[in-house]
């Protein structure tokens, strides 16, 4: 699944290929993406027209600026965005696609179909679902360590489940959770409430470096993921956990292991994170 830096990449290259484009007509191939407005005539008539003028992002969410409106998108498992010209053959999984008044096109590709669009009026998008039930964003100003300390106090959870939580903080998955709770030296495992203000705020510092450095390099490439002009991220060449079962530890050389918890693969060095 495409975490926050993988958003964050898609969001800086489609920046720079549609932004100031016009929207001329939409084709909606698979119409269960479409969640706001219900009726997908409805939304090809509200974005018609428009122009994408900015690209915003909240967690794992893709905010689309347009003159009257905002289109929310999640890419959920594996969606993906590409600008390609008008006549170039579409390709399978391809299910909406946006064509531009200058011949362009901006298609939506999702193998699993379990992405989501959302249209609200400008200025709406906060107030109601999906977005108002979620946290601040890692690089928010309200993501302080008294926010985060008194949220997770208020858990029975162990700490990995409870960074997974979208309404706690938004943009955190279960790559970036791996490698946060490794470098702050905090095992999964752990109850929530239980971490001392100390941990907290190192889990807080290093989600916030581990994001950082992973926008930087442009994401991370696990599975399928591309960013939307078919490049790979760089940052798996730096994981020091996820991914890493069996080998040596880059701290200690103990062998990474790998758990289930909660249902997600977790990987964690049982020598350098003490349970």
């Amino acid at each position: 699944m495409p975490e926050l830096p993988e958003v964050e990449t898609i969001r800086n290259t489609l920046k720079r290929f549609i932004t100031d484009k016009t929207i001329q007509d939409i084709t909606v191939l698979w119409p269960n993406i479409i969640k706001r407005p219900d009726d997908v005539e409805n939304f090809k008539h509200v974005l018609s027209g428009q122009t994408i003028h900015d690209i915003h992002r909240k967690g794992k969410f893709l905010l689309f600026q347009m003159d009257d409106s905002v289109m929310v998108s999640h890419l959920r498992m594996e969606g993906k965005y590409s600008v390609e010209p008008a006549g170039e053959p579409i390709k399978k999984h391809t299910h909406v696609i946006f064509r531009f008044t200058d011949g362009n096109e901006l298609r939506y590709n999702d193998v699993r179909k379990f992405g989501t669009m959302h249209v609200f009026n400008k200025g709406e998008e906060f107030s109601q679902k999906p977005l108002n039930q979620l946290g601040p964003d890692p690089f928010d100003q309200q993501f302080t360590v008294d926010y985060f300390y008194k949220k997770l106090k208020k858990t029975e959870r162990v700490v990995k489940a409870a960074l997974l939580d979208q309404t706690i903080v938004a943009g955190l998955g279960n790559i970036y959770v791996d490698e946060t709770l490794f470098k702050a030296n905090v095992h999964p495992l752990k109850k929530a409430c239980k971490l001392t203000k100390k941990e907290v705020n190192a889990i807080r510092e290093q989600a916030i470096l581990t994001l950082q450095e992973a926008v930087e390099q442009g994401g991370t490439t696990i599975r399928s993921y591309v960013n939307s002009q078919g490049e790979m991220g760089m940052f798996q060449q730096k994981l020091y956990v996820y991914g890493q079962e069996n080998k040596p530890c880059r701290n200690c050389g103990k062998p990474i292991v790998k758990m289930k918890i909660g249902g997600r693969g977790t990987h964690v060095c049982v020598s350098c994170q003490k349970q």
